[in-house]
């Protein structure tokens, strides 16, 4: 089988690249535009030709205020608080967390170039992404190298990710095993209801109740990280996060939902990644209290 490989420059190509790449159509059978479902023949030619990668339009904002945690030669791990965007996009022009990393000076313009000539898909920097909303740690690839091999352990499962949650009632210690996949009716939101979609996998453990029952504190270890996932299995199990704008219904009790109004953003925090780095394989841990909105509101709870 012959395969012939344009704008080799890109580096390797992960499993999920090259998804998009025929999805684009971007790679042709022996002539014919190639589906997912498609088979290579013995012999067949297969040409593959990347998108070119378009730099980011982002430029240095150096008032865009995140923790660092870490920092080496290959990646950045950071403190992402809510409220901040991870990467430019629809209605996301600046202000973001790639504008913040730019001013701090370990990336360039070229380091956040997106594979598809919009503002999706970034390399080498952004390897996986958390909502606006959430608050919590991220690690960022300051190398193509990195990337991969970063990339690689989320596609294997073998990132260690911990969230720390409050919901609507007292949720049940136990393992969410769905599909996942766009809304039917809302292409915004997701949902576990559909008959075809991704494997997604969270682990839900109680903490404890909160507000005389009305609300508790959840920790949530995901296998899989599809968008909106955790968001998605709580909701879809009665235990909305509190504060989920997309996801969240209002709580009949006033503490409960006095607390969600004053919070602002779903109360959703993304406290432990742990990963073998991908240049040395040492293994590494970071751990982020909660931050100050997040204790307030579960402290308002507790009483």
């Amino acid at each position: 089988m012959a395969t012939a490989l344009a704008n080799s420059d890109l580096g390797a190509p992960s499993r999920a690249e090259i998804q998009r790449w025929i999805e684009l159509g971007a790679v042709t059978v022996d002539g014919k535009v190639a589906r997912s479902a498609d088979k290579a023949r013995p012999g067949s030619s297969v040409i593959v030709e990347p998108p070119i990668a378009q730099l980011t339009t982002a430029t240095p904002d150096a008032s865009v205020s995140f923790e660092v945690l870490h920092v080496d030669t290959s990646l950045v791990v950071v403190m992402k608080p809510a409220g901040l965007v991870v990467h430019p996009g629809a209605g996301h022009a600046t202000g973001t967390l790639v504008h913040g990393l730019l001013a701090r000076g370990w990336f360039k313009a070229e380091d956040f170039i997106s594979e598809d000539g919009g503002e999706g898909h970034f390399r080498p920097g952004i390897v996986h992404r958390l909502d606006k909303g959430t608050s919590g740690i991220m690690v960022v690839a300051r190398t193509a190298e990195a990337r991969e091999g970063l990339k690689s352990q989320f596609a294997t499962h073998t990132i260690e990710r911990a969230y720390d949650a409050i919901v609507l009632g007292v949720a049940e210690t136990k393992t969410h095993r769905t599909l996942h996949g766009r809304h039917p009716k809302d292409r915004v939101r997701f949902t576990t209801r559909v008959s075809t979609g991704k494997r997604a996998i969270t682990h839900v453990r109680l903490v404890r109740p909160l507000a005389s029952g009305a609300a508790s504190l959840v920790v949530c270890t995901l296998e899989t990280g599809r968008t909106h996932q955790i968001r998605v299995h709580l909701a879809d199990s009665n235990t909305a996060v509190i504060g989920d704008p997309l996801y969240g219904r209002p709580s009949k009790n006033a503490l409960v939902q006095g607390v969600a109004d004053a919070l602002g953003h779903q109360a959703l925090h993304a406290r432990v990644l742990g990963f073998r780095h991908p240049l040395t394989g040492q293994s590494m841990r970071f751990e982020a209290d909660f931050p100050p909105d997040f204790a307030t509101a579960l402290e308002g709870l507790s009483s």
